[in-house]
């Protein structure tokens, strides 16, 4: 019995197995990425090992060193940095005004429009690589970071739009006729009320365009093709990989470190991603 005098109802069976399911597959997710740490801080010796242990008694930071000791690194984070930030920034505001336009007006073809937009998330990035080449080739915008750009901000946009439309749905148009009735503009209710009530999709959604920006190899190595000055993160790891003698200390070390910025963008937008991925908009 606990201080009140009440005995403490036993957790039921389906709980705890629940639990422990979580807690198992929570293992299998993180386990790759232990092992990535694990690898990175590892000396040669034992990567190269043909008895792997998940464990090291000799941790070094020689592969860290290496990483950051390349003279391109610092740029290819920054390229990486400006890319991604620029494509969930833009990505954000167009899709918060689309949303907005298809929701609260009607107009022709929106019924269309919003079914192009479904289409548009079905087709593969890979299937549209050479046509974008062709197309950034021809407006002069290969080995710049503007073809980094723009292909991921226009596959960003038909997921944010769709996943916001629900969020601008459910604020009530009482609302807007009552901020009219204050003396509020249409560009007022805009961005002072509706966009803070939307922020948690905008949120989610710019979880999802980060990380696919940040980790983009494909685009990176099909439109960066002569200037290396330009290229992003993920072409640092080509450094490493040699087909004759990979350094996997250094592809590991690169990595982990390609990682960390994903994950402080987690940690700092975790609260209103959770609430944005459960549709969370108050009344």
């Amino acid at each position: 019995m606990n201080a009140t005098g009440f005995r403490r109802r036993p957790r039921r069976p389906r709980r705890l197995a629940a639990e422990a399911s979580a807690l198992v597959i929570a293992a299998v997710v993180a386990f790759p990425l232990y092992w990535m740490v694990l690898s990175a801080v590892r000396p040669a010796g034992e990567i190269e090992s043909a008895e792997p242990r998940p464990w090291t008694l000799a941790p070094t930071l020689d592969s860290f060193r290496r990483v950051l000791g390349q003279q391109e690194f610092g740029r290819y984070f920054l390229n990486s940095l400006v890319v991604a930030c620029t494509v969930v920034i833009a990505s954000a505001l167009i899709a918060f005004l689309a949303a907005t336009a298809v929701t609260r007006f009607r107009f022709r073809f929106r019924t269309t429009l919003l079914i192009m937009f479904l289409i548009a998330q079905m087709v593969p990035v890979e299937a549209l690589t050479i046509p974008l080449f062709f197309l950034m080739r021809d407006a002069g915008q290969l080995n710049t970071l503007g073809a980094l750009i723009l292909p991921h901000i226009a596959f960003s946009l038909p997921f944010a739009i769709w996943m916001l439309r629900g969020f601008v749905k459910a604020v009530p148009e009482s609302l807007e006729e009552a901020a009219q009735l204050d003396g509020a503009s249409r560009s007022r209710f805009l961005w002072q009320i509706l966009f803070p009530l939307v922020l948690p999709g905008l949120v989610a959604t710019s979880v999802f365009s980060f990380i696919s920006t940040w980790n983009d190899f494909l685009f990176a190595k099909s439109f960066i093709i002569s200037d290396t000055s330009r290229s992003t993160l993920p072409m640092a790891l080509l450094v490493f990989f040699k087909p004759e003698e990979p350094d996997w200390g250094g592809v590991m070390a690169a990595s982990t470190v390609m990682t960390i910025p994903v994950l402080v963008f987690f940690v700092l937008v975790q609260r209103r991603l959770v609430s944005g991925l459960g549709g969370a908009v108050k009344e």
